[in-house]
């Protein structure tokens, strides 16, 4: 009976020393006020890829086609976009059979643009 008292012990002593301390996770979250000011308001860039490699911004056409690696027309459409308004958000939305590659083009050209806050959705 002690032998079992004592396993217990040591059991509940060697679990009592990885307790993770929640405090140390910082999570801001939204405020809920509605902004007031039209330089809060954030216009998010929607850019759409289908399951053939087509990428799509605001509904728009931004390839050459599937086979368009570099995707200059989406990297100078960003580009244009973030000299304008840094602070807009860009949202990638791949389909369920889009290819990992071309994702990572996109990714590519949000890079060569200096994108800043980029979001898949």
């Amino acid at each position: 009976m002690v032998d079992v008292v004592f396993v217990l012990l040591l059991f509940f002593m060697a679990c009592a020393g990885q307790n993770i301390k929640e405090r140390y996770l910082e999570i801001f979250l939204p405020s809920g006020q509605a902004a007031t000011d039209a330089s809060q308001v954030r216009t998010p860039i929607i850019v759409d890829i289908d399951g053939r490699g087509n990428v799509f911004v605001n509904n728009e056409s931004k390839s050459a086609g599937e086979k368009d690696k570099e995707l200059a027309q989406l990297a100078g459409f960003l580009k244009a976009s973030v000299e304008s308004s840094p602070e807009d958000p860009v949202i990638i939305r791949p389909a369920a059979d889009t290819r990992h590659e071309r994702v990572i083009d996109v990714l590519n050209a949000c890079r060569l643009a200096k994108v800043k806050h980029l979001s898949f959705g």
